[in-house]
Formats: C-alpha cells, structure tokens, sequence
C-alpha cells in the first residue's frame, strides 16, 4: 500500500511453456520478463528493482508507461490552434516524458480479463500543463508464442497531443548480468533524427549510411558506441530515434530486433509506431538496486522505446501527435522473444 492507502498490485501472466511476465499498477509498468535461453535456461531478461517503493519518481523510468508525451518537447512548450502551452521543464532546457510526475509515477487503476491485464488511468485536464481530460488505458497480452503485445488507448475531450510508450530496458545475458556491449542490434531504418546538443532533433532525415547509426545490418552495439562521432557525444552512447522504414499509419511494420549469442536469446520488435527511440542506458548507474541484488551500471539494460517522433508538436513535418476530440488513439508495441542456437 502507499502511504495514501493505494494499492501496489504485482500481476504474474504464465504461458504453456512456463515463460511468463510480472506487471505493476505503478506507472502501468513491466517489472520482469522470464523466458528460456538457447538451453532452455529460464532468466529475467528485463531491469527492474525489488522494491515497488524504488519505482517511485526512478530516473531512468524503468518498465513503465511513459506519457502524456514520451520523450523530449523543446523548451517545454507546443501550440495548439493559436494557444501556447507550457510544460514542466525537467531535462536540461526541455520537457520529458511527460514532466516530472507524467503517467509513469501515478499509480493506475487494473483489471484482469481473458489473458490480458489492463491499466487505465484518467488524466485531468492541466495535468503537467496538457490541454483536454484524458483517459487512458493500457492492455498487455502474453501469448504462448512469448509475444508481449502491449496496446495504448486514449480519448480526450479536447483537442490534445499523445505520445505513449513502454520505457522497459533489456540484458537478454539476464538482469544484473554486466553490460549490453554484447548484444547485436538490427535495425529496419534507413534513416534517423539527428538532435542538437539537448537532444532535441532538428527536423530533418539523415542517411544512417556511413555513420555509426546504420543498423540495417546487426552490429554490436558496442562496436562503435565510443566513435569520435557527434551525436553519439551528445548522449554519451545511443539515445536517439531512427523512423521506421514504410511507416503507414495504423499499420503494424517490423521495427529491429535484439540478440544475445551467449544466450541465443533474442527479442523482436514490431509497432504502429513510426519511430523506434534506442537508449543504451548511459545513465543507468546510481540506480536503485537491481531485483538481483545487484547495482546498476551505466548500460546494464537497453531500451527500444516505439514512439512518435521526439518534438513532433513543433514539428509539423513529423507525422501528427494532435488527438481530436472523441477521436480515439490507439498504438501497438510487440515484443517477441525466442532463442537459437
């Protein structure tokens, strides 16, 4: 219970093959992801913490449900039909994720149906500074196939900006297991966003060819995260968004997938999204401790956050954020987990 009296519920989904996840009604959060190796070797392959209390206002927002608007809007500030909104101004001289409290630090209303948990929450009109009422909820699915599908919903009664995604770090070697260094990273983006130097972009489509960004083939992610290149200077390491190549609108395309050889363990992801933000988790150290009992260093876990473009409410080139009255927003994240030899 918090001291509010609010209940923190921990869900278990289990699936014919003994894999299964844990959720939280605490920022609609995924708390572990526990399935088979190439041997057959169950680990938690997704960072979290031991304590519920440790997910309250996290730095690195970790497993949760991140929004009104995930990722950055510069200087905190957007137009809607004339009328200026000002936000919280909690990274560096923009808003992120939301603000400071945002949606990942509320705790949710939860239900359970037929193989499905659904979080909803209503968020008032001002909250962080956002025009409209907006309810929310968000599904997670879990399928014998190990798919984890994971549906954003949103209605607002005014005309309203969304942005919602899942911020859930990965180590397929395991939670607490060293670095992703290791891991082979495939992206389907032949372009990506280059940012200025607070990591805001600057409204153009750079080539990923030639760069140490182009994943169209597998790379480590370590082999070129410490290059003598700008943008990964800014972020120390990879903390930028690559659109998705053949997005369409409502259509789900094939994002990237991540692969570790030690373990075989691979996960791929699929969206309706028409970004994909990789966050090596640079900043990761001086994080609570790891459900393992172990510390978290900087790039202990990688994020591949499927979103609306960063900055897109300034941007009328990006493909629209705004929500209209009664219109109803609905985006899909799958995350598909398997193993080889």
């Amino acid at each position: 219970m918090t001291p509010q009296g609010e209940a923190i519920i921990l869900y278990t989904m289990t699936n014919a093959k003994g894999c299964s996840i844990r959720l939280t009604n605490y920022g609609a959060s995924i708390v572990s992801v526990i399935v088979p190796d190439k041997n057959g070797d169950l680990a938690d392959v997704a960072l979290g913490y031991g304590k519920w209390q440790d997910y309250v206002s996290d730095g690195p927002a970790m497993g949760k449900s991140v929004g009104r608007y995930a990722n950055r809007i510069a200087r905190g500030k957007f137009s809607l039909d004339g009328a200026e909104y000002r936000l919280a101004i909690n990274n560096g001289p923009n808003h992120l994720h939301g603000g400071p409290t945002g949606f990942q630090n509320r705790v949710w209303e939860s239900r359970v149906e037929t193989n499905r948990v659904v979080f909803s929450y209503m968020s008032a009109a001002g909250e962080e500074g956002y025009p409209g009422i907006l309810n929310v909820e968000a599904c997670y699915d879990w399928d014998d196939d190990c798919n984890l599908e994971i549906t954003y919903y949103a209605k607002s009664d005014t005309k309203t900006i969304v942005n919602l995604t899942n911020h859930v770090y990965f180590n397929l070697k395991g939670d607490g297991n060293g670095n992703i260094h290791d891991h082979y990273l495939q992206l389907a983006a032949e372009k990506f966003l280059p940012t200025d130097d607070t990591a805001i972009p600057t409204g153009e489509l750079e080539s990923v060819v030639g760069t140490p960004m182009d994943f169209l083939e597998q790379h480590l992610i370590g082999e070129r995260i410490g290059d003598d290149y700008i943008h990964l200077k800014y972020g120390k390491g990879y903390d930028h968004c690559w659109a998705i190549d053949g997005f369409q609108k409502g259509k789900l395309s094939y994002a990237g997938c991540l692969y570790e050889p030690q373990s075989g363990r691979k996960v791929s992801v699929s969206t309706t999204q028409p970004g994909i933000q990789i966050y090596t988790g640079n900043w990761l150290s001086g994080s609570p401790m790891s459900k393992m009992g172990v510390e978290y260093e900087d790039r202990s876990g990688v994020a591949m956050e499927c979103q609306a473009f960063p900055d897109s409410p300034n941007k009328p080139q990006f493909p629209s954020v705004v929500l209209q009255p009664e219109e109803i927003y609905q985006e899909t994240i799958i995350y598909t987990f398997s193993a080889t030899n």
